[in-house]
């Protein structure tokens, strides 16, 4: 893949050409142990739908993009919303794009619009975290338990060249007992433009309660699609379902814009 450089690291990325003029651009941020090359094919069918361009990319410490620093915590969404991936926007000048964040993806794609300065036109959340519950830490716990003892880490390690340090960063910050009391939703009024919100059920890593927490606190328009045996990954369990409802959002955001 080619790369950019954002904050410092440099970042693969993959880029899918628009075949509608003035259609907008779909950002894919992906989840905690994700990279571009684990979203497969999905972005390509979503943009052939809907004629949009798409930047498919690996946050620093993922898939062949740079290590990256070691942050944890909360700060970590703070910088990659409102550091890298407003850098990388900028490097590869793109304006007004919809965010697609799956997981702590979707966690990003929300700091980012709730913050001043937002350049998100729109936002697709799926499987997303506004504060901790008790099953995402148990859900943690668990892949951390696969990855030590089981054969996680045998997965992981073929789509990521620094998969150790990438683990170890999600989990101990998850498993932080520190961490158990972060929350964003006191940040989701300040989301403005519209949203919609994807959850499978059952989710392993979090339960109806965030799409709700975002419904409820959001200021702009917002849209759930909620979807029995979609589990943690719906465009991945339920393709077509949440192929509908995302090309019809964009649909609907871009229309604005081209009318």
């Amino acid at each position: 893949m080619p790369s950019a450089t954002a904050a410092g690291d440099r970042l693969e990325y993959r880029w899918i050409a628009a075949r509608e003029t003035g259609a907008p651009v779909l950002v894919f941020l992906h989840e905690a142990l994700g990279a571009a090359a684990l979203w497969r094919d999905f972005p390509d069918r979503l943009a052939g739908r809907t004629g949009a361009a798409a930047l498919v990319y690996s946050r620093a410490g993922h898939g062949r993009s740079d290590p990256g620093r070691e942050l944890r915590g909360p700060d970590h969404f703070a910088h990659e919303a409102l550091v890298v991936l407003r850098e990388l926007l900028a490097a590869r000048d793109i304006h007004s794009p919809v965010l697609i964040g799956h997981s702590d993806g979707a966690t990003i794609a929300l700091v980012e619009a709730a913050n001043e300065g937002s350049v998100a036109r729109g936002v697709i959340l799926e499987a997303p975290h506004v504060f901790v519950e008790t099953v995402t830490v148990a859900g943690v716990a668990a892949a951390r338990k696969a990855f030590t003892d089981g054969r996680l880490r045998e997965r992981l390690v073929r789509w990521h060249e620094h998969v150790d340090p990438m683990f170890s960063r999600w989990a101990d910050t998850w498993l932080d007992p520190a961490f158990r009391h972060w929350s964003m939703i006191e940040m989701l009024p300040g989301v403005r433009c519209p949203a919609l919100v994807i959850h499978g059920e059952p989710d392993p890593y979090g339960t109806i309660a965030q799409v709700e927490a975002i419904s409820a606190g959001v200021s702009g328009p917002v849209e759930t699609l909620v979807l029995p045996g979609g589990g943690h990954a719906p465009h991945a369990e339920r393709p077509e379902d949440v192929l509908r409802a995302m090309a019809r959002f964009v649909d609907r955001v871009a229309r604005p814009a081209t009318a």
